[in-house]
């Protein structure tokens, strides 16, 4: 695999329950190293919006025959607005890889979804699907989910794109500037 992939790496912006829209951001990167462009747009707050927008934001990209995977933080962006990576690759081409530094508690988001949705079983079905993979890196594991790649690959990919720490670079990047523009200041861990 090369070392300059390109990749797009995808983080929504802080928000409070108040609003009705976060912005996602997303960031075509080289590998872990140079940064070629930036993409925004908005989801609806735990609407069911994300997976037609991460669509349309590799459809719509200049770099789209350019791009080899891309990578989410968490599988889902705006509150519980849960994104089908498995309609993502196959309707896009592309493959996706979801990072998440904690393993997820199944039974606390279950509880969650049920007290505030009532399509809760359908979001819960969509986070539970595919395979959690849990990634030892040099500091804490990180888990992740794929879809249109081997475990293998993606483990290369998340290798390659990450700089220090465990996160790739390509979500930590668009997890900064997701930040920044909405708090006027970058804060926190992607």
């Amino acid at each position: 695999m090369k070392l300059q992939i390109r990749l797009l790496g995808v983080d929504d912006s802080p928000f409070t329950f108040n609003d009705k829209y976060s912005t996602v951001i997303g960031v075509i990167m080289r590998g872990g190293e140079y940064l070629e462009g930036v993409i925004s747009r908005q989801v609806t707050i735990d609407g069911s919006d994300a997976t037609f927008v991460c669509k349309e934001m590799i459809e719509n990209t200049r770099h789209k025959n350019q791009l080899r995977a891309m990578m989410l933080d968490g599988i889902a962006l705006g509150g519980f607005n849960v994104v089908d990576i498995q309609e993502i690759f196959v309707e896009t081409g592309l493959p996706v890889i979801t990072v998440t530094r904690d393993d997820p508690n199944f039974n606390d988001i279950k509880n969650a979804l049920k007290m505030n949705f009532v399509d809760w079983k359908e979001r819960f079905n969509l986070i539970k699907k595919g395979e959690l993979h849990m990634i030892e890196t040099n500091y804490n594991p990180i888990y992740i989910k794929c879809a249109g790649i081997s475990l293998e690959e993606a483990k290369v990919i998340i290798k390659l794109s990450t700089i220090r720490g465990v996160i790739p670079e390509p979500i930590r990047i668009a997890h900064l500037i997701a930040s920044g523009i909405t708090r006027g200041d970058s804060y926190g861990k992607a």
